[in-house]
């Protein structure tokens, strides 16, 4: 699993990390993807539900072990478009 094909995989149940973001009490919060939209993820993080914008953050998805980083704004699609768009 690499960053281009995480990028088009469905990412809803996958442990999460927020390395970066412009807010900067996210950083370092983790948790696991509940629900996506085109702007969001709502993450479960200590048995609450948190919604983060994609674009202001660098996210970690941990996958086999590794942690793969991606920009938020290199998967800011809806998740159905996401499969054909992202890069």
């Amino acid at each position: 699993m690499n960053k281009k094909t995480l990028a088009r995989d469905e990412l809803i149940g996958l442990p999460v990390k927020v390395n970066q973001c412009k807010d900067p009490s996210w950083v370092k919060r983790a948790g696991i993807i509940i629900d996506e939209t085109k702007n969001t993820f709502l993450i479960r993080i200590d048995d609450k539900n948190k919604r983060i914008a994609k674009n202001i953050a660098t996210f970690e998805f941990k996958q086999n072990r590794e942690g793969i980083k991606i920009n938020g704004l290199k998967i800011a699609y809806k998740p159905e478009d996401r499969i054909k768009k992202a890069r």
